[in-house]
């Protein structure tokens, strides 16, 4: 394991992540999603469809991924922005188990900030009636792993990773990944909610997606993205020995 996570990495970017600016960005939403729950627990009661909607439509579709924004890019970009990471290149760490430990620390956290608010959201909203809670926290887990490998990869080969971040999260995620048929295919939220689909009740969620293909694409877009960052971080370090 020490080969592939460096604990001194992981505390750096823990730090960076969880600086005051970046926690403040990171629990605005989450507080908002929770705020809107028992908003609408309180006016409505306890409703699937309304549940579903919210947990849909603003957890799974804008708050998971801005988060793996902040997250995923959080981890690497600003260094690679400052030229501190040449510092941490420096040391006696393979330029991989930096990667992988960024990511992993990046992952944490958007787990901890997407997937648990909207466990807890859908608790608030209905009670888990037809496992939604469940189904929609296991979805949200699954994408902010996706989203924080994406991401990660955006701040590694671009200093515009927070704006192409947030263009991907709000345009395609929010709006061509929800409405337009063609495009839900390569959409992270149509994934995760292929196994939200499995996990609620029959009849509960839908997806444009099958379980079989939501899995595989997000196991590879994970996957390959953190290659690409590792390979591309490496060419960095090469380019300043040179």
């Amino acid at each position: 394991m020490s080969s592939v996570y460096h604990p001194t990495v992981a505390r750096l970017t823990y730090r960076a992540l969880l600086g005051r600016r970046r926690a403040l960005i990171l629990c605005a939403l989450p507080l908002l999603l929770l705020v809107i729950s028992v908003a609408v627990r309180a006016f409505s009661g306890a409703d699937d469809a309304t549940a579903r909607q919210v947990l849909e439509g603003f957890a799974l579709a804008t708050m998971v991924p801005l988060i793996g924004v902040v997250a995923g890019t959080g981890a690497i970009g600003p260094e690679i922005d400052d030229g501190s990471i040449t510092y941490l290149m420096a040391k006696p760490v393979r330029r991989p188990t930096i990667v992988v430990t960024k990511l992993l620390v990046a992952m944490a956290v958007s787990v901890a900030f997407a997937a648990i608010p909207t466990f807890v959201a859908g608790l608030i909203l209905d009670g888990n009636s037809r496992h939604l809670a469940v189904a929609f926290g296991v979805a949200a887990a699954v994408a902010s792993l996706a989203y924080s490998s994406l991401f990660l990869l955006l701040g590694v080969v671009t200093r515009h990773a927070v704006v192409a971040g947030l263009v991907y999260a709000l345009v395609w995620e929010a709006l061509v990944g929800s409405l337009v048929p063609g495009a839900k295919t390569l959409s992270v939220q149509q994934w995760g909610l292929a196994l939200a689909q499995k996990v609620a009740d029959a009849g509960a969620v839908s997806s444009d997606v099958g379980l079989g293909t939501g899995i595989t694409l997000l196991v590879a877009v994970t996957l390959v993205a953190a290659g690409l960052a590792a390979n591309r971080l490496r060419s960095l370090t090469l380019a300043g020995e040179e």
